[in-house]
């Protein structure tokens, strides 16, 4: 694997910044402008101390914007408080086997970081408990596919190493990895959080590494973070600063216009992206949201398909076994389980045709469903209260343990061939 970094040439620029706004705006509208949004959203001064010098839920990083801290938001179950910390390696802390060679690390987002639940109730740990050895977590709430992928190639190239990788794709992140800054589109949670939790304990979604598409010749390229030092972040507060440095972010326009977050949007870009991508697009239509909506989506599926690659290249080139999970409640399961069509049909294809190794969560809950009499809501809320519950953790580790098991090899000492001693501890149990 060779990673491509570079720059949006001035052309392409120039297209995004000054492309025509006429078509894609809603007259007499009061939404904002672009500039506007961003002038409003930044963070101030005070976040970013308490996100570099206190204890909080995240903590710098110079490449992926953020890792994992060490703090105790108030969000479980019951209203209870999640003890959320870190070992020395920077995974999140586990308990069971520790001691032992660990052969699995599994990287991606809160859903893989396990958001919402304790230490010890993360499906990580329900898993190492029952195959009876060590599972690293190198997850982090808001990481896209590009940023999970980013972490596992640096991890991979230290003694953190493993034989065998997992990354988890959740969600939006298609989305999540070709943005420059996510903090820009979460504003309102920003806000509660700093009320509920106390100012910059959460803060989160700075700038991290991404990729792009460049639109003169249709190709994906990696960026690096535009801030990787600690004391550059105070330029997040900035709004002129900001401005300049979000204003050809493609992306992150698209998304604040299909969500009417703002109220207008440069067509030019739009047009040059749907021709790279083949995906039609009318500026002069009468549902130009709906068709930014379909077009983001269908370029945040092809950034997760070249990265993708990218992971499977490398980790195949570091003799690595690599295995892929998909899983999205909100727009794919909860559809599924209510007769409808999973939008993500794209990236399904792509694992199938390209024989990636893969576990689709939503199948999973689709079968599970099936043993209830249930309404969608009300199965949910067996297993989910933003994020998963411990219950829902648990459930996510016994519905992929077979597979684990019969990926390992050799496969789990729990699960040992009956033709050996069962009670064989000879250098499994101290001085035994």
């Amino acid at each position: 694997m060779e990673a491509i970094f570079s720059t949006i040439s001035r052309a392409a620029l120039l297209l995004i910044v000054t492309g025509s706004l006429a078509a894609g705006r809603d007259e007499g509208n009061q939404k904002k402008s672009f500039r506007e949004y961003v002038g409003e959203t930044v963070p101030t001064r005070k976040e970013i101390d308490v996100f570099l010098n206190e204890l909080s839920w995240a903590r710098f990083d110079k490449d992926v914007g953020y890792v994992l801290g060490n703090y105790m938001p108030r969000d479980g179950l019951d209203r209870s408080s999640t003890i959320s910390t870190i070992r020395s390696n920077g995974a999140r802390t586990s308990f069971l086997y520790k001691d032992k060679p660990c052969r699995i690390n599994t990287y991606g987002n809160s859903f893989t970081a396990c958001n919402q639940v304790n230490d010890g109730e993360t499906w990580q740990e329900y898993l190492a408990g029952h195959i009876g050895e060590p599972i690293r977590n190198f997850g982090m709430g808001g990481f896209g596919v590009y940023q999970a992928y980013r972490r596992m190639v640096r991890e991979e190239q230290t003694e953190n190493d493993a034989g065998y990788v997992i990354l988890y794709i959740w969600g939006d992140d298609h989305i999540r990895s070709l943005l420059r800054c996510r903090y820009m589109l979460t504003k309102g949670w920003n806000q509660s959080t700093n009320r509920t939790e106390g100012t910059g304990k959460m803060f989160h979604g700075n700038f991290w590494a991404h990729v792009e598409i460049d639109l003169e010749t249709g190709k994906f390229v990696e960026k690096e973070n535009m801030l990787q030092t600690r004391q550059s972040l105070y330029k997040m507060t900035d709004p002129d600063w900001m401005y300049e440095a979000l204003k050809d972010d493609l992306a992150l326009r698209m998304y604040l216009y299909k969500n009417n977050q703002i109220r207008d949007i440069a067509v030019e870009p739009l047009k040059t992206l749907s021709r790279h991508l083949k995906c039609p697009v009318d500026p002069g239509g009468d549902n130009l949201r709906s068709s930014v909506a379909t077009l983001l989506d269908k370029y945040s599926f092809a950034a997760t398909k070249y990265i993708l690659n990218e992971a499977r290249e490398f980790t195949s080139a570091s003799d690595k076994k690599l295995m892929v999970i998909i899983f999205d409640p909100y727009r794919v399961t909860k559809q599924l389980l209510s007769g409808g069509a999973r939008f993500d049909r794209e990236i399904v294809e792509f694992l199938d045709e390209n024989d990636f190794n893969y576990i689709d969560m939503n199948i999973e809950h689709v079968e599970d469903f099936k043993s209830f009499n249930l309404t969608v809501d009300d199965y949910f809320k067996r297993y989910f209260i933003g994020h998963y519950s411990p219950a829902g953790n648990h459930f996510f580790a016994y519905s992929i343990k077979d597979r684990i098991v019969d990926w390992l090899a050799p496969r789990p000492i729990t699960y040992e061939s009956s033709t050996r001693r069962m009670m064989k501890f000879d250098g499994y149990l101290q001085d035994y």
